[in-house]
């Protein structure tokens, strides 16, 4: 079943949206969700909360790709359900790991203005738009999806130390742009 088709069931709120929707995207919520809680309890429990959510959006939010309104969805509830357990102890997944990398060139969102929030998520779009399709690759890999260097390597079929290296240099250039788009990193 196509996205559209998707999306009008769950405007029409019919009960086989939800069942549509996991058939096509739970695996790869599920994929994600794992890499950022590193527990298939956790993992799960997100991705429930992820289908639910949706039904519970849908409408009146109506996305133009549902992958993407999916992942997002995901993506924030796992996140958010990480930073509730690692309240209680460290957690030790590809997501402290890949925030860790970014902290030095990324100034602490907690601490900006939605307006702020704004305006750096327009400049990582400004700078992502301007990186070679490779390394914009390996950049979102490694910061939304939080693959592990390794899994980045095996996937391109290139070597760790090159995805290293990648990252290491989109780093800075990061930093470089956004201290030049008036940021205090």
């Amino acid at each position: 079943m196509e996205d559209r088709e998707i999306i009008e069931l769950f405007i029409n709120r019919d009960e086989n949206a939800i069942k549509e929707a996991q058939k096509k995207y739970k695996n790869s919520c599920t994929a994600l969700a794992d890499r950022i809680l590193n527990s298939s309890e956790d993992s799960d429990e997100a991705v429930n909360d992820t289908f639910l959510k949706a039904w519970n959006t849908i409408p009146p939010e109506n996305p133009h790709r549902l992958s993407s309104y999916l992942f997002m969805l995901c993506r924030g509830i796992s996140i958010d359900l990480l930073r509730r357990k690692s309240s209680q102890k460290r957690g030790g997944g590809e997501y402290e790991l890949s925030l860790d990398e970014l902290e030095n060139c990324i100034p602490d969102e907690l601490k900006q203005s939605e307006i702020e929030n704004k305006l750096l998520r327009d400049a990582l779009e400004g700078f992502l738009s301007e990186l070679p399709e490779k390394k914009r690759i390996i950049f979102m890999r490694r910061y939304w999806w939080f693959y592990s260097v390794s899994e980045i390597a095996e996937s391109l079929n290139i070597s760790e130390g090159n995805v290293k290296m990648t990252l290491h240099r989109t780093r800075e250039k990061l930093k470089d742009y956004l201290e030049k788009e008036g940021f205090d990193i």
